[in-house]
This record gives C-alpha cells, structure tokens and sequence, in this order.
C-alpha cells in the first residue's frame, strides 16, 4: 500500500484538487456576451454526430465533488500501474516517481497596440489576455508622433480589449467594436492569427 502523505502523485493532485478557483464576474459575462454575439453555424448533421455532440451538464457540488475524487483516484491507481510498468526493482529498492515538468504557454504571435493621445498623462489597455486589470499594462508615449504604444505576445483567436486613458475607458477607435458587454461599455476587438506578427 502507498503511502498517500509521500507519495509525489497523490500530494500533486491533492494540491490541485484544493486550490481555489477565482473568476472575475465581470470579465465572466464579457466572454459570455461575447459568445452569445457569435453567429451559431448551421448544417446538418448525421444520426451519430447528434449523438456524440457534447451537452451541459449541471451538477451539484456534492455530485462534482465525488466525480473529482474518483478521477483523482483512477489517476493515483493507474498512474503507478504505467509509471513501473516492465521496470523489475531489486529487493529494498524504493520506487522513483518522475516529477513531470509543465511548460509556460507559449504566445502564438506579438501585436502591437497604438493609441492616439499626445495630451495623456497616462494610457494602458485592458482586455481578456490581462485580466481586465486596468493598472497592468502600461502604454508608453512616442513624443514625436504622440502615439501610445505597447507590445504584447498573445494567443491566436479573437480578444476583446479597451484603453484605460488617464482613468477613463475608451474604445481603440482603428480597430472593430464588440456588442456591448452589458454594463455600459463597449470594447474594441482584435482578430489574432496564427504566426502573424504586429
């Protein structure tokens, strides 16, 4: 028998099963605004497609919290099966678990925001890629051309975003506008493409 207060696998998936999960309602209703805005495309489908599609699944918290420690433990059984499957230890030999190794994502391209505001004291941009955190992610002033610039590595797919200038919020008036987010504010949207750049 293991034992669950050693082993790497066990306290792995207990630290993760136990740490909270934080959402922001805010930012929660923007991107369900912002799904709900997409046109649902239509074709017909076969008997078995219809079958397979995934469907909503509500569950109380006592149903996913029993869910979640049976998978938790499916994973702790059959993740020692194939770790020392084919490996024969000599007697007194504990086993070695590998640690795995989790990789930072990695952007698929680099955009650059401009805003046009030679008056400004202070610029940032906010959106869906920072958490809507209107102090993160500062613009900086070209005094020459009076342009707000920042660069930022961000994944391909469609972001929502708007410019936080001296406390104010305000659209990217070169870029798209997304439906309103249902509190008043309307935001800016950017299409980014796989490997484009800038």
């Amino acid at each position: 028998m293991i034992d669950s207060e050693l082993h790497p696998y066990v306290e792995l998936i207990a630290r993760e099963a136990r740490r909270p999960v934080v959402t922001d309602q805010a930012a929660r209703d923007r991107v369900m605004a912002a799904v709900h805005a997409e046109p649902v495309p239509h074709r017909r489908t076969r008997l078995w497609e219809r079958i397979l599609e995934p469907r909503a699944l509500t569950l109380s918290p006592a149903a996913s919290t029993l869910i979640a420690a049976g998978l938790v433990g499916i994973g702790v059984i059959t993740g020692g099966f194939w770790t020392n499957r084919g490996v024969r230890l000599s007697d007194g030999q504990p086993p070695v678990a590998a640690v795995p190794q989790v990789q930072p994502s990695v952007s698929d391209t680099v955009v650059k925001f401009v805003y046009p505001a030679p008056q400004a004291g202070k610029v940032f941009v906010v959106g869906d890629f920072n958490d809507w955190d209107a102090t993160k992610t500062p613009l900086v002033l070209d005094a020459k051309s009076g342009l707000w610039t920042v660069t930022l590595p961000l994944t391909a797919g469609r972001h929502l975003y708007s410019f936080v200038v001296d406390g104010s919020w305000s659209i990217d008036p070169s870029a798209p506008i997304a439906p309103s987010d249902g509190f008043g504010h309307s935001n800016s949207v950017k299409i980014v493409t796989r490997g484009s750049t800038l």
